[in-house]
C-alpha cells in the first residue's frame, strides 16, 4: 500500500497508530523524530506491543530519556532485565524490565498524560481487543508487549491480557477514540520478506549466536537431544518471529484495506530479529530515513 498523495499541511493535527512488531517498534522512535521535526503536531496516540511502549513514553513527554536509556544499555544489561519465569506460563515474567522502564519513565496515570494515549491488549478469555485508556500507564504497557509465551500475561479487571498484536498489529481502530482526525500508521511488516531460498544450516552449531545470554541458556535446557539434533533452515527464537511476523503481517494487511490511513510509514519487517533490542541506533536511523521517505512521497 502507498501513501496517499494529498501532502499534510504545515502544523497538521494528527494521531498517530503505531505498530507491533519486536524490536521493530523502536524505529518509531526515529519516526516520531522526525514528525516532530515537520511540524506535525501530534494530538494522540493508539500503540500496541512496542508501539505502545514508544507510545506510551511519548506521550508522557519522556520519548528522549527512553531513547537515551536504550542507547546505553548494553546486550548483556538488557537480557539481564528479563527474569525468568519458566513456573508461570511464560518464558519471563517482565517485571524486573517494567521496574527499569518505570524508572526512566516515571509513574504517571493514562488520563493524567499530556497527550491522549491508548495502549491496546487483547483479552485472553474473551478473546477481544482491550482498549486501555485510563490507570497506571505501566499496567497498560506490560499487558500491550505481553507476547505470549515470552512475557507472562497480566491481570488487569478480571481480564488475562496478553500482546495486543494478536488481533490489532496495526491500531488504527483505536485512534477512534480522538474524534476526527488525519491518521498516520506506522507499519512494522513492510518489504519484501527474506529469501525462501536461504541454505539450511545447523542450528546446534549456531546455537546462542541468535539468542545469547539467557535465551541461549533456556534452549540449551529446552532443546532437543544431543543424538537427535536435526539440521534446520531456523532456530527457536527465529521460528518464534516469523510465526509472530506471519501472522501480524496479515491482519494488518487487512486492517490497512479497511480503514487506510492518511499516511502510512512502513519499517522493513527484515530490520532485526524481534529480540534484537539492542540493535535500537540502527533501528532509530531505519524509522528516521522510512518517515522522510513517505514524508516526501506524500508531497509534505
Amino acid at each position: 500500500m502507498s501513501s496517499p498523495a494529498t501532502a499534510l499541511p504545515q502544523g497538521a493535527s494528527v494521531v498517530l497508530a503505531l505498530g507491533a512488531g519486536g524490536a521493530r517498534g523502536l524505529a518509531q522512535i526515529g519516526v516520531l523524530e522526525v514528525l516532530q521535526e515537520r511540524g506535525l503536531y501530534i494530538e494522540a496516540v493508539a500503540g500496541t506491543s512496542c508501539g505502545a511502549l514508544v507510545g506510551g513514553a511519548f506521550a508522557a513527554g519522556k520519548l528522549d530519556e527512553l531513547r537515551d536509556w536504550l542507547l546505553r544499555t548494553r546486550r548483556s544489561q538488557m537480557l539481564r532485565l528479563l527474569d525468568p519465569g519458566m513456573s508461570r506460563p511464560a518464558m519471563f515474567t517482565g517485571n524486573r524490565l517494567v521496574h527499569a522502564l518505570r524508572e526512566v519513565v516515571g509513574e504517571p496515570r493514562i488520563e493524567e498524560l499530556p497527550i491522549d494515549f491508548t495502549a491496546v491488549a487483547v483479552d485472553l478469555l474473551r478473546q477481544r481487543e482491550v482498549w486501555l485508556r485510563h490507570g497506571d500507564l505501566w499496567d497498560a504497557l506490560r499487558a500491550s508487549f505481553a507476547i505470549p509465551g515470552i512475557f507472562t500475561p497480566l491481570t488487569i479487571a478480571g481480564m488475562e491480557l496478553v500482546d495486543g498484536g494478536l488481533l490489532a498489529p496495526l491500531p488504527i481502530t483505536a485512534t477512534r477514540m480522538s474524534g476526527p482526525h488525519r491518521v498516520i500508521a506506522v507499519d512494522i511488516h513492510g518489504g519484501l520478506p527474506q529469501r525462501r531460498d536461504a541454505p539450511v544450516r545447523d542450528v546446534d552449531a549456531e546455537r546462542g549466536k541468535s539468542a545469547p545470554g539467557l535465551i541461549g541458556r533456556w534452549m540449551e535446557r529446552h532443546g532437543s537431544s544431543a543424538d537427535a539434533r536435526p539440521q534446520h533452515r531456523f532456530g527457536l527464537m527465529e521460528v518464534m518471529s516469523l510465526s509472530l511476523d506471519t501472522m501480524q503481517e496479515r491482519i494488518a494487511r487487512v486492517q490497512l484495506a479497511l480503514e487506510p490511513p492518511e499516511l502510512l510509514i512502513r519499517i522493513p519487517r527484515d530490520a532485526c530479529q524481534f529480540y534484537e533490542f539492542w540493535r535500537v541506533a540502527e533501528l532509530i536511523d531505519i524509522g528516521r530515513r522510512e518517515a522522510e521517505k513517505a514524508l516526501d512521497a506524500a508531497g509534505y
